[in-house]
């Protein structure tokens, strides 16, 4: 309910609520600072400590939620995000298009280099 609630007021943007704009409260701007760490000095306290149930992958986006340890997928590996074609995938569509090596998840906005292929590898 809340979710709706919040979605609502401040929009939707793939599948998360918004958070620019000119509709942004300053309570909204706080709740926002406390998820990203702004302004605490020790990184990103909120998510840092939150566990993600995975489930079907279906509400769990690839890049952007932090679904495995070790952060979010797009913080970690900021290159490979940039040249995604996928940036707003969930878990269930990388999946289901093939995140083994040659699948159809791994679309890029141009051919890699090889060092950048072995960030796909590490990822």
């Amino acid at each position: 309910m809340w979710y709706r609630v919040l979605a609502a007021r401040y929009g939707e943007e793939g599948g998360s609520i918004g958070n620019e704009g000119r509709l942004t409260s300053v309570w909204w701007s706080n709740v926002l600072s406390i998820k990203g760490g702004d302004g605490e000095g020790v990184g990103s306290w909120f998510t840092d400590h939150l566990q993600r149930k995975v489930g079907n992958g279906v509400g769990t986006l690839f890049w952007r939620d932090s679904w495995l340890e070790g952060g979010v997928l797009k913080d970690k590996f900021s290159h490979l995000f940039y040249l995604s074609d996928k940036k707003m995938a969930t878990v269930a569509d990388m999946f289901l298009l093939g995140w083994g090596e040659g699948g159809e998840a791994w679309k890029w906005r141009r051919r890699l280099l090889a060092w950048e292929e072995e960030l796909v590898i590490e990822c």
